[in-house]
């Protein structure tokens, strides 16, 4: 059965169609726009479907998300949803329009030029919201502690002793006054922004722990915790942005999709080297380098994972402490060598990665 490919310009409102017959000369014919919504994507793929051939549709990935792929695969229609970053581009094109954007996806996926995203399911992308919105949350809350502390330093007034946002902190907030009317209010208004936020967050927090239960990546989940430097927030934010981690063929791809390996710009003979690429999900990525700075340490397993670990197979245990051991040898040698710290938490949550993908091959995801 011949294939016909429908490339897809998708815009909040509009949706750009052009479609490309199988074969390398086969015909491109641009069909016009629909309205996006559900019901225009049927009747689209309904018109095209009259001939013999196999729809295949794709769409870059972006904010209107996976909704017009989930309607197209559920009609038995395929499906791609492109990574936008690596789509080919012509470096001397200087014009983008919505037909020729759909013109050059119709003929990139018939060339199997496109790279296809990995499209999470209903219930895993409700996760990720989540963690989405307690991420936000979080940037609220150091915003507002931000304002309130800068309100106080324009004033003269800085926290003695100790760190921030403490219980000792916060009655010497609850101290503070002023003698201008119009400071109080802004004061109080400020303070309670924070607690706002905080409350917030917390909220958002435990609702992720009540709900991990029922989301088949709950085991995953529960063993990464046994490394050092996870708990349940960034193990849940790890998984929630990575997903099924028995998709990556090797611990070097997981590492390039993390944009945790070295950037290069090679010719000829010259061989140039330079930072990690910074691709791929931000928030995973950030989740484990802050999970690296705690090989700074001796390698031990701390009061409050001892149960935890006890519970987890023995092939995550052993998986666990070879991390550690592996890490913080490795954070001590880097060190020593003249290594600028960046440079050496960068190496450390890379292997780190490493020991996540070994993980993620023993603790497979439970049935939906």
């Amino acid at each position: 059965m011949d294939r016909l490919f429908v490339g897809l310009d998708v815009h909040k409102l509009s949706i750009s169609v052009t479609t490309a017959e199988d074969g390398r000369d086969g015909a491109v014919r641009f069909c016009g726009e629909v309205a996006n919504t559900p019901e225009q994507v049927r009747k689209l793929a309904d018109r095209l479907s009259r001939s013999d051939s196999r729809l295949e549709f794709c769409y870059e990935a972006g904010g209107c998300g996976y909704g017009i792929y989930r309607q197209l695969t559920e009609m038995g229609h395929g499906c791609l949803v492109a990574a936008p970053t690596l789509i080919a581009r012509k470096p001397g094109d200087r014009i983008k329009t919505d037909r020729r954007d759909s013109q050059m996806l119709a003929l990139q996926h018939r060339a199997g030029g496109l790279t296809a995203v990995w499209v999470p399911d209903e219930v895993h992308e409700a996760m990720r919201d989540l963690v989405r919105a307690r991420g936000d949350a979080m940037m609220a809350l150091m915003r507002a502690r931000q304002q309130l502390l800068a309100f106080l330093l324009r004033h003269g007034r800085t926290y003695p002793v100790g760190k921030p946002w403490t219980l000792r902190h916060r009655r010497w907030l609850a101290g503070q006054a002023f003698e201008q009317d119009a400071h109080r209010v802004v004061f109080q208004d400020y303070v309670e922004a924070v607690w706002a936020s905080q409350d917030r967050r917390d909220q958002l927090e435990a609702r992720i722990s009540a709900m991990l239960a029922g989301w088949s990546l709950a085991p995953l989940v529960e063993a990464l915790r046994a490394l050092r430097g996870l708990d349940t927030i960034s193990a849940v934010s790890f998984v929630a942005a990575v997903g099924d981690l028995g998709r990556f063929e090797n611990p070097r791809r997981l590492m390039a999709y993390l944009g945790l390996v070295p950037s290069e710009h090679s010719s000829g003979e010259r061989i140039r080297r330079g930072g990690i690429t910074k691709t791929g999900n931000r928030e995973a990525r950030r989740m484990l380098v802050e999970a690296a700075w705690s090989y700074r340490y001796p390698p031990r397993v701390s009061t409050g994972k001892t149960d935890l670990v006890s519970r987890q197979p023995k092939v995550v245990r052993d998986v666990a402490w070879k991390a550690q051991v592996r890490l913080c040898d490795r954070y001590r040698r880097l060190s020593a060598g003249g290594k600028r710290p960046t440079v050496v938490i960068a190496a450390i949550a890379r292997e780190l990665s490493g020991f996540i993908w070994a993980i993620g091959q023993e603790v497979r995801p439970a049935a939906p």
